[in-house]
């Protein structure tokens, strides 16, 4: 999509926000050759996110107009020499700003200095005029895997573990519930038998999980588009294939149908996997998910006429796929006007609008494609639905709910007015868990 202007509200950040899929990656550490300016952006949007060395202790180079004369890159070697002698870090991954981007320091070259000393460090080009965060984590990854994974390949053969995957799933911070995520789906596929390295956050082994990335037979990737460059390049260069899961698998039907779709993948790779146990993990994960639902029944019927039927959702869209599909099938909850703000590339488009299509074959499901999340709440102003209705957005749209007098749930940043720490909305768990917050948000409007 060509965007020109000013946009209102903008729910992603240039592609130096890709910081925080470092600050992600246990004692890593981002370097910004930037101005001091980038940083604070970037902290301020994503607020309680500074991870090991992440945030306000992120080294920068305080680009000025000094460098912005003579070129930053001595400044840069100092910062990065200094960096190791103040912090005990196991990977350290240069990303430059808009500044560094047009001056034309050679990031790279430098890099490549301090990996001739045995120094484990990676340069990523990330001024913000190039694509947004979204776009610049599968730039982080890729760099990180030609620069760093590549000088451990001789100690990891390619596809040498037949039941070991690599699993690119939730974009760390950008979506506030990536660590619990990521742990939910590190269970799930665990529990069919399949070694997870999922490299990102607390339920990953830090950069000796990076290192062993050419182990793993085959990729999963859960995305409706972001990652694609990450999955092909491991293809490209270790000859392993991926399957790709377009959305965030959020209750009990897409739980399955994900799981089910890894297994018949599993078994196409040559993995050796106990289809019996699996087929036992995945019926007793659904009799627990139905088992609550049962228990949902006397609640339903007694607030019958008092919940909401209807819902807008505004966030990435992965997760507009995902709610979309959960609300409809699993709660009775269902979508109108659904809005897509990570600012998707037009090449994939089409094909995100065939898998909301594809949610109903009786009810049409109309879907905007709007990074100008102002136009996107605008609309929501216009629109005139009978029954109660539910917002699903970021802090930025606690306002208009309280406008059109419907219900609210915050689960896309920037989200001020809540706490996610270790929360999942992805698997069977994670939709019973969207119930939860659901209908706490509605029990909390009686007096």
């Amino acid at each position: 999509m060509s965007i020109t202007g000013i946009i209102e509200q903008e729910r992603y950040t240039c592609a130096i926000g890709a910081l925080q899929s470092v600050v992600a990656i246990p004692r890593a550490v981002p370097i910004l050759h930037s101005g001091p300016g980038c940083g604070n952006m970037i902290q301020g949007f994503f607020e309680r996110s500074t991870g090991y060395a992440g945030g306000s202790t992120s080294p920068c180079s305080n680009f000025s107009e000094q460098e912005v004369v003579f070129g930053g890159i001595e400044r840069l070697r100092e910062i990065i020499a200094n960096t190791y002698k103040v912090l005990d870090t196991d990977l350290q991954v240069v990303l430059t700003g808009c500044t560094a981007g047009i001056v034309g320091d050679d990031v790279e070259s430098l890099a490549g200095e301090f990996r001739a000393e045995g120094k484990p460090i990676v340069a990523v080009e990330t001024a913000g005029f190039k694509c947004n965060n979204f776009a610049a984590h599968s730039l982080v990854v890729n760099a990180i895997i030609d620069q760093y994974v590549s000088l451990f390949e001789q100690k990891n053969p390619g596809r040498s573990e037949q039941n070991t995957v690599n699993l690119f799933a939730s974009l760390p911070y950008q979506d506030p519930f990536w660590k619990g995520n990521l742990g939910e789906y590190k269970r799930l596929l665990e529990g069919i038998g399949l070694k997870v390295q999922v490299l990102f956050g607390p339920q990953a082994d830090g950069v000796a999980e990076w290192q062993r990335i050419p182990r793993a037979n085959f990729n999963i990737l859960v995305s409706p588009w972001y990652g694609l460059e990450i999955a092909g390049h491991l293809e490209e260069r270790y000859g392993q294939p991926y399957t790709h899961f377009p959305h965030i698998p959020i209750g009990a039907n897409e739980s399955e149908r994900f799981l089910r779709q890894v297994l018949a993948f599993a078994g196409e790779q040559g993995a050796n996997l106990d289809q019996e146990a699996a087929e036992k993990f995945i019926r007793r994960e659904r009799e627990a998910y139905y088992e609550e639902i049962d228990n949902l029944a006397t609640f339903l019927l007694e607030f019958r006429y008092g919940l909401p039927n209807h819902v807008h959702i505004l966030h990435d869209a992965g997760y507009v796929l995902g709610l979309s599909k959960f609300l409809l099938h699993e709660v009775g909850i269902v979508p109108k006007e659904q809005f897509v703000v990570d600012n998707t590339p037009e090449e994939y488009q089409a094909q995100i609008e065939a898998e909301l299509k594809s949610t109903s074959a009786k009810r049409s499901i109309p879907l905007y494609f709007e990074p100008d999340a102002g136009r996107a709440q605008d609309l929501i102003r216009s629109l005139r639905h009978s029954g109660r209705g539910l917002i699903i957005g970021s802090g930025w749209d606690k306002e208009l709910a309280r406008e059109k007098d419907y219900d609210f749930l915050s689960a896309a940043v920037p989200t001020p007015y809540r706490l996610v720490l270790t929360t999942n909305y992805a698997g069977f768990s994670g939709g019973l868990r969207v119930i939860e917050d659901i209908y706490d948000t509605v029990l909390a409007t009686y007096r």
